[in-house]
Order: structure tokens, then C-alpha cells, then sequence
């Protein structure tokens, strides 16, 4: 059994910001994104996936903003594109796909409560984490638990993570919390890059395990002395940074494996469908559960 776990919100901006959403009339400007995702997921389903979870930011604000000021905000947003939440989540619910709308917490938490609920499941060959956020990385667990991008099809286990970001999974938070992250709005701490962080982190894995002084580091990095400098002086914001950075697995996602099996679209898909302007979702959605249900009485 493969799990599916989807980032509702990162896939309606990705639809949002398509060229060709501009040029697409058959459906409505304010609900164009997310046809565009519904009919993504309508097509994993064709595609072969029996369990599927979206998780989505209801709100953006979560508990982080409390925590840091400059945490992101829904501030700036295409109205045009905010304005299609709540939709997104009502018309995946119509496919019949479970959806988590989150409102303290955030979609990445979401995810990463799904897909420790998953991988714990004895039944579960794997759980894939359809989106390229980086903050997913620190979920991915060997080959059991992985990273797709949907868009370019890479497929990142932890091999991959540590290939790419020089650490493992395990310490992404740590290496988010000395880098930082822009599109969360914390700026991670001065001087500090993706390499100079990689390669301290692939030795000592968590801020806590970094000595004091540069000179017991045993990395070769220039301008370790100035680096220990700014992480002693700054070791108490680095710590709030990765708490910023660690994603919840205790997110409210009330589910289990079971409930992640698709079984066919509600009754009111039908209302959508019409509404996104395409009315053969409909009946491409009701084609599917009836060839499953067949196979299952086979």
C-alpha cells in the first residue's frame, strides 16, 4: 500500500502562477486554480493511488507568528487566489479525497502528522510527500517515507536529502534554523550559509552538539572562529529559529490509514464539476470508483 500525502496549498499556488491558466476560459477566473488541482488528484487517482490525504493552510497565520514577528502572513496575496481556499478544500472533499484544513497549525504539519500516523501503519510499503518544500525534507525516512516533485517527477529519499542539502533529514530543522528560510520569513543567523551549515551539521547533527569554540569543530571552514562567534552570541535566537522550523507531527489530523482510501466521489462532485467548468470530472470520478469497486468484488 502506497500513501499519498499532498500539499493543497503549495499545489493551488502552483496552478495559480501557471502561464497557462491565463489563457484557460472554461473555467472561472476565481475558482481556475483549483479545477487545476482537483483534476491533478483525479488524475493520481487514475494514475493508480488508493490513498490520499491534502492537507491545506485554511488561514496562513498558525502558532508560529506568535513566536516571531516577522513570520509569514497572508499579507500580499492575490485576493484573486485567496479567495479559492476554502473552495479547494469543499471540492476535494466532493472528489471524496480527505482533506486537513489547518488553522493553528500549517499545512506542513499536516503532512508530517500524516505521514508519521502512515509510516507507523505495518501495511504501508511507503509514504510519499507530493511536494518540494524543503521543510518535508526532515520527514523523509529511508526509502518508507519520500519527497516527489510533482512537477519535475524527482523522487528524493534520504539519500537524496542528504545529496542535496549535505545533511540529514534530522537536521534540516538545525540547518534551516542557521540558514533560514525566506518564504517563512526568518532570516537564520548572520553569515551562516547552506554551506558552512552543512558542513558543521554533518558532524555535529543538531545546534546543541556544536562546541563552543571553532578551534574543537574539526571541519575545515574558513571563517569558523567568526561563525562560533555569531552561534554563541546568537544561540538562543537560532534555537527559537528551529523551533520555527520543526514541523508538529501532533497537528490535529484525526485520520488513519483506513480513512485515506479513496472510494469515490460525493454526490455533489457533480455540483462542482459543474461549477469548475469541466462536467467530465464527474464522470471520469464516477468510472473510477465503479472500476474499483468491480475489482473489488472480483
Amino acid at each position: 500500500m502506497l500513501v499519498h500525502l499532498i500539499d493543497g496549498t503549495f499545489e493551488l499556488f502552483r496552478y495559480f502562477m501557471s502561464p497557462s491558466a491565463a489563457f484557460d476560459r472554461s473555467a472561472p477566473a476565481e475558482l481556475r486554480a483549483v479545477r487545476g488541482v482537483v483534476a491533478s488528484v483525479l488524475g493520481m487517482l487514475e494514475g493508480g493511488a488508493t490513498h490520499v490525504g491534502v492537507a491545506t493552510d485554511h488561514v496562513i497565520e498558525s502558532f508560529r507568528n506568535a513566536l516571531w514577528p516577522g513570520y509569514k502572513t497572508g499579507e500580499g496575496i492575490d485576493p484573486l487566489l485567496y479567495g479559492q481556499f476554502q473552495p479547494l478544500e469543499e471540492a476535494l472533499s466532493a472528489l471524496g479525497v480527505v482533506v486537513w484544513p489547518m488553522v493553528e497549525f500549517e499545512a506542513d504539519d499536516a503532512m508530517a502528522a500524516a505521514a508519521a500516523m502512515a509510516s507507523a501503519d505495518p501495511r504501508v510499503e511507503q509514504v510519499i510527500l507530493c511536494t518540494p518544500d524543503k521543510d518535508l525534507t526532515q520527514c523523509v525516512r529511508g526509502d518508507r517515507v519520500v519527497q516527489l516533485d510533482r512537477r519535475t517527477r524527482e523522487l528524493r529519499n534520504e539519500s537524496g536529502v542528504r545529496a542535496k542539502f549535505g545533511v540529514s533529514p534530522t537536521s534540516i530543522p538545525d540547518w534551516l534554523a542557521l540558514v533560514g528560510d525566506t518564504a517563512d520569513g526568518y532570516p537564520g543567523l548572520p553569515g551562516w550559509g547552506a554551506r558552512s551549515a552543512a558542513t558543521v551539521l554533518a558532524r555535529y547533527p543538531h545546534l546543541e552538539d556544536i562546541p563552543a569554540r571553532a578551534a574543537e569543530w574539526a571541519v575545515a571552514l574558513r571563517g569558523a572562529a567568526r561563525l562560533a562567534e555569531t552561534l554563541a552570541g546568537q544561540r538562543k535566537l537560532a534555537l527559537l529559529f528551529r523551533v520555527l522550523a520543526v514541523l508538529r507531527t501532533d497537528a490535529p489530523i484525526d485520520a488513519d490509514v483506513n480513512a485515506l482510501r479513496w472510494r469515490g466521489p460525493r454526490d455533489d462532485f457533480a455540483t462542482w464539476s459543474e461549477r469548475l467548468g469541466t462536467p467530465p470530472l464527474r464522470a471520469r470520478a464516477e468510472k473510477l470508483a465503479a472500476a474499483r469497486a468491480a475489482a473489488a468484488r472480483a
